[in-house]
């Protein structure tokens, strides 16, 4: 099994929860990427690309798979920050 996900990046959990916040009341959420990760994807509208099992850390993989497609989640910590997830495949 292989998902496509973007992400948004931030430092902080309160900063994650603002973000979706806005990405609920109607937000681009690739458009928030460009504005706000910190994760270099983050000039790509947050697009990550495909991946399969084993290639992201453990929490933020557990996450994109077990997400629908279009659903935004998180925030999810890894030892990078804090991430929004959007299942887009």
């Amino acid at each position: 099994m292989q998902v496509r996900a973007s992400h948004i990046l931030v430092e902080s959990e309160d900063k994650a929860l603002g973000l979706l916040d806005i990405i609920n009341k109607g937000a681009n959420f690739g458009q928030l990427a460009q504005q706000f990760s910190k994760c270099p994807s983050g000039q790509n509208r947050g697009d990550l690309g495909v991946f399969g099992p084993g290639q992201m850390v453990p929490a933020f993989e557990t996450a994109a798979f077990n997400s629908r497609v279009g659903q935004v989640v998180g925030p999810v910590q890894t030892q990078f920050g804090y991430h929004l997830i959007q299942r887009t495949e």
